[in-house]
């Protein structure tokens, strides 16, 4: 099996996708941030600072993306009947003609 970041971010994005291990991963990713043990201790100047930066970025983005997803799931089919205004039917969604119009000006 070859090692990488982008399998890591595969293997870490399908963890929290699943609803059964999302709280206990954002516990963890949460627990290992603020815990002293780390993959590259902080003791060093910036290697130290990296992992974290890395995971914590990993969290936000996966987190923010389950949040945008929730709003869309909760307003996917309110905001379609929303902008339309009162009273306007719906454009017909069959196909389409198009006709020149020509002047007689």
């Amino acid at each position: 099996m070859r090692f990488s970041i982008q399998s890591i971010y595969k293997w870490y994005r399908g963890l929290i996708r699943n609803p059964k291990y999302r709280g206990w991963v954002i516990l963890a990713t949460i627990a290992y941030l603020v815990s002293p043990f780390d993959i590259s201790p902080d003791i060093f100047p910036i290697v130290g600072q990296i992992d974290d930066v890395i995971i914590a970025s990993l969290l936000v983005a996966e987190v923010s993306q389950l949040a945008v997803d929730w709003v869309k799931g909760r307003t996917g089919p309110q905001a379609k009947t929303a902008t339309q205004p009162v009273g306007v039917a719906a454009a017909p969604t069959g196909p389409t003609v198009d006709v020149e119009v020509s002047s007689l000006s």
